[in-house]
């Protein structure tokens, strides 16, 4: 049939003619990107999708990466958040074995700023299926073979399988900033990152630099001083600390659900997660929780916040205020000092339980110990002011050791764990 054969060849060649340039997850060596030709990368699954936009009311572009599934605009990562381009001209290529995105006047914008030797292979650019932007020898699909990241240069947003923290190997320190405003994507005040300048790390809310919120150190389940992030059956979180990292990371067991961590500008940190049989993100927790037990060393030195009291602040057993107008005035920031000063022989111990531990500034770490052996050696050091499990998987593991004052302590209704704080014998 005449007919046919013509239809047939007509849809052939319209095919070839208009057949998309490149793999539609993939940038190669000799394609580019433009605002105008409204090209974008897509992950394999269809989950992510890479290209340029303009947020909200802004007429500024950025190139970035958002969810292809969902209805609502939610972007994940953007690439010259400090760099926007002015206008509708902007091209995202492959230049001299760099990612590089070029403006209406051909200059650099951004780029991924690699100074290596020669490749013998030329370079792709990949959207992986997981949100990762990577690039990559042509010719070696594994992870080990990436010149460059996204997921190493996180915006606001961290997604399941990418690292929060330090990689020590690659020197490079992981953390969340916030947007600026929900128009603009430039860097925020607000930041969430890990400090390993301490015994134990912990991850701080940050605005304009100053500590806002303290997660508490990670206590093998979750972070002490977010009880909110219960173990859930879709999902697994992991804390790495060794030689070559120190970070946060975690998966979903069930792909039909999503989830991501993000800070926002109003200074939370928040857990977002999307069920197939809802139409929206929903909010799962975010901290800080309560302004007044939440915020950093509300309370002071050697005291705890308690929700159930009233004021929230009071001085661990032991301890009085140490300005007892500023207490009567409930500002308890002040702290509270001993009412009897230590011996160092025949001190004992007060346990305070569902506790947010201490603050892990001076502390002395050994996960080969148990609780007993902990108190041992508590008594034995003249500066030991406190002591807890450092796990508080099978029935508790491991012993820290507070040397210094005992600083944002909470109580919590449910979570937290015992402390054990050193008092004068009687």
């Amino acid at each position: 049939d005449n007919s046919y054969t013509l239809s047939f060849l007509l849809v052939f060649f319209v095919f070839v003619i208009f057949r998309p340039a490149f793999s539609i997850n993939t940038l190669s060596s000799t394609e580019s990107l433009t605002i105008s030709s409204n090209r974008t990368l897509v992950s394999r699954g269809d989950v992510f999708e890479l290209g340029f936009f303009t947020p909200g009311s802004s007429s500024r572009w950025y190139l970035g990466i958002w969810y292809k599934k969902f209805p609502n605009r939610t972007y994940v990562w953007v690439a010259n958040r400090d760099s926007p381009l002015s206008n509708a001209i902007g091209t995202l290529k492959i230049s001299n074995m760099n990612l590089i995105l070029l403006d209406y006047s051909n200059k650099s914008a951004w780029s991924t700023n690699l100074t290596r030797g020669n490749e013998r292979s030329p370079v792709v650019a990949e959207l992986l299926a997981n949100g990762n932007f990577v690039m990559r020898d042509s010719n070696n699909n594994d992870a080990s073979g990436f010149l460059w990241q996204s997921f190493d240069y996180p915006t606001d947003t961290l997604l399941p399988e990418m690292k929060l923290g330090y990689d020590l190997k690659k020197g490079l320190n992981r953390f969340l900033t916030a947007w600026k405003n929900s128009d603009d994507p430039s860097s925020g005040e607000t930041s969430y990152q890990l400090d390993t300048q301490r015994g134990m790390p912990e991850f701080y809310i940050l605005v304009n630099g100053s500590r806002f919120h303290r997660s508490g150190p990670w206590n093998g389940v979750q972070f002490s001083g977010i009880p909110e992030d219960q173990k859930l059956s879709y999902m697994v979180y992991n804390f790495i600390e060794n030689t070559e990292e120190v970070a946060y990371t975690f998966r979903m067991i069930n792909n039909s659900i999503y989830s991501r961590l993000k800070i926002t500008s109003e200074g939370f940190l928040e857990r977002l997660t999307w069920i197939p049989t809802t139409v929206a993100w929903n909010l799962f927790w975010s901290v800080p929780v309560d302004t007044r037990c939440d915020a950093y060393t509300a309370c002071g030195p050697y005291a705890y916040c308690d929700l159930n009291s009233s004021p929230v602040c009071n001085c661990i057993q032991g301890f009085k205020p140490l300005n007892v107008q500023q207490w009567a005035l409930r500002d308890g920031s002040s702290g509270c000092i001993r009412r009897t000063r230590l011996s160092c022989s025949g001190d004992g111990f007060t346990r305070m339980r569902r506790m947010k531990l201490p603050e892990t500034t001076k502390v002395i770490v050994d996960r080969s110990i148990g609780v007993k052996e902990c108190e041992k050696r508590c008594l034995s050091d003249c500066n030991c002011t406190a002591f807890a499990n450092a796990d508080i998987r099978n029935g508790g593991t491991g012993c820290v050791i507070w040397t210094g004052a005992l600083e944002d302590i909470r109580t919590y209704f449910a979570g937290g764990q015992d402390l054990y704080v050193r008092l004068p014998g009687c």
